[in-house]
């Protein structure tokens, strides 16, 4: 389970490059957790006249899973795949595990996070963690989910960043937009009904994945997270290892 003292996390989230919260008496896991993509292996024929193309290092299906999204309220730029190792791509794999479909599993040993589906099946997904002393781990569930969601900083957090008073729960935090800390989708994670502030949620920061750098949150690839949200049903369970 959490820790009772897993409380004032992230913030609402994780603030980009703001400076984490201090917590005490905190006994947290250290984190990593990633995710795959698709590597499709191909090659063309130039022509007996013709020299070899240069392969290219994005396969076009790849690509288009992170391709502009237009159609969003704040539309999304492609992610620069150059900048995201390739073992965290989203990806459908095998997987072998107890617990039921519909189950979100975070890897905090791999940087992966991972959508149970049916026949032993899996949709996997690179995640950015927590610094060393913010990270989480135990049983909970997703209550509730929100698309393009505001940020608001805890008052720790403000009084060592006075900047930020502006997005105080006062003044009705920061609005949803790109730039965002919570990007363009968030899932909320309560056990019974006591939220326990952690998120996993979408990032501008989308190089960062693979990495612990954030304030206890679990952060995605904005189109990623997209994915995530319109594949989960209901109020799932979550897992943390």
């Amino acid at each position: 389970m959490f820790s009772n003292n897993t409380r004032r996390v992230c913030a609402l989230d994780d603030g980009l490059d703001f400076e984490p919260k201090i917590l005490t008496r905190r006994n947290f896991l250290n984190a990593s957790l990633g995710a795959g993509m698709l590597a499709i292996s191909g090659c063309t024929y130039s022509g007996r006249h013709q020299k070899a193309a240069k392969a290219v290092p994005f396969k076009r299906q790849t690509a288009a899973l992170y391709a502009t999204l237009p159609n969003e309220i704040f539309p999304i730029p492609a992610a620069d795949l150059s900048k995201i190792p390739e073992k965290y791509y989203r990806k459908r794999i095998d997987y072998q595990t107890a617990e039921k479909p519909g189950t979100v599993i975070v890897d905090t040993q791999n940087f992966y996070l991972y959508l149970v589906e049916e026949n032993q099946k899996a949709m996997r997904y690179g995640v950015g963690l927590g610094r060393a002393g913010f990270e989480w781990s135990g049983r909970a569930r997703i209550a509730w989910k929100q698309e393009w969601p505001k940020w608001t900083p805890p008052d720790e957090m403000i009084a060592r960043q006075p900047e930020l008073e502006k997005y105080s729960v006062r003044n009705g935090g920061m609005p949803p937009g790109i730039d965002n800390p919570l990007g363009s989708r968030a899932l909320y994670i309560f056990q019974g009904n006591k939220d326990t502030l952690y998120r996993v949620h979408g990032s501008p920061e989308y190089w960062t994945i693979g990495k612990a750098v954030s304030s206890g949150c679990v952060r995605m690839i904005n189109q990623d997270v997209i994915d995530l949200y319109d594949r989960i049903k209901g109020s799932p369970p979550i897992l943390v290892l």
